[in-house]
């Protein structure tokens, strides 16, 4: 194992840099070999600024410090390498970016020195169309571009007609996924050790439409209407965009990527969900 560890894709309006420098020399303390991707606006002497090839082929663990958007935003731009990642949670909400700061040198002596730690792998979900492919941590996202406006399309599942309906369009989450959009948009939650995901229509013109969890090695194909309107997107994890057309296809599916995340041995999911949203009080 190389002795090298990174802290990468800082976003300023969300950190407070006297804050992150703090942590900065705490790690420092246990890993003496730091570096950061020289296209970070971050500045700091006890780490070492190098190219983007240099950074991936340095290191062995990416330490990404702020909430989940951060790190889904390092998930694409690392994700071909297949380097691990671990969360310090710099944000609020924080469902992936586990780690709070309060006991960060503790967790990180216990990670880095004690080696005492978990990795788990997280699914990522590809949607294709034309000659495109793109990828998604926590959802695909067909919907029809513009505000109040319905999209018409067919939902398949391993080839067979689900239903067709118009909506403002539809999620296609995973387990990472379903407390992110899915969530807001009245999915289910699921566990992050599921094979599975979960299609979640937005605002469907139909009173029974509901939520349906599928096979994660499932083949989900969305059939464009023709007499959609001609701004429909595809959006992964709301940050890819991409134009579709009516009467395009779009096939959705389990990623043959993942992700390998870094967890203290502690780590309980179901107490990440009681803290982040508040469910219930101690009864004793």
């Amino acid at each position: 194992r190389k002795e090298s560890s990174a802290a990468s894709d800082v976003y300023k309006r969300q950190i407070d840099y006297n804050a992150l420098d703090s942590l900065i020399a705490t790690l420092a303390r246990h890993a003496p070999n730091l570096f950061i991707d020289e296209t970070s606006d971050y500045q700091n002497s006890l780490i070492k600024r190098v190219s983007n090839c240099d950074f991936t082929s340095k290191i062995d663990l990416i330490i990404v410090f702020g909430g989940d958007g951060t790190l889904l935003s390092s998930t694409r731009k690392y994700l071909e390498f297949n380097i691990p990642l671990l969360g310090i949670n710099m944000g609020r909400v924080g469902f992936l970016t586990d780690i709070n700061t309060q006991n960060f040198d503790s967790v990180i002596q216990d990670i880095l020195i004690n080696h005492n730690y978990e990795i788990e792998e997280r699914n990522l979900v590809s949607a294709s169309f034309l000659d495109k492919i793109v990828y998604g941590l926590n959802e695909i996202v067909i919907h029809s571009g513009g505000y109040t406006q319905l999209m018409r399309y067919r939902l398949n599942v391993n080839n067979k007609v689900v239903y067709e309906q118009r909506s403002d369009g539809l999620i296609i989450a995973t387990p990472t996924g379903s407390t992110a959009y899915s969530m807001s948009a009245g999915g289910p939650i699921l566990t992050p050790n599921l094979n599975a995901l979960s299609l979640v229509p937005m605002f469907p013109h139909t009173l029974t439409s509901r939520p349906i969890v599928v096979d994660g090695n499932s083949e989900i194909k969305l059939i464009l209407a023709n007499d959609n309107h001609e701004n429909l997107q595809v959006s992964c994890d709301g940050h890819v965009i991409l134009t579709v057309m009516p009467g395009d296809e779009v096939i959705i599916k389990k990623s043959e990527c993942s992700i390998r995340l870094i967890h203290p041995l502690d780590h309980d999911y179901f107490n990440v969900l009681r803290n982040k949203l508040s469910w219930g009080n101690k009864l004793y």
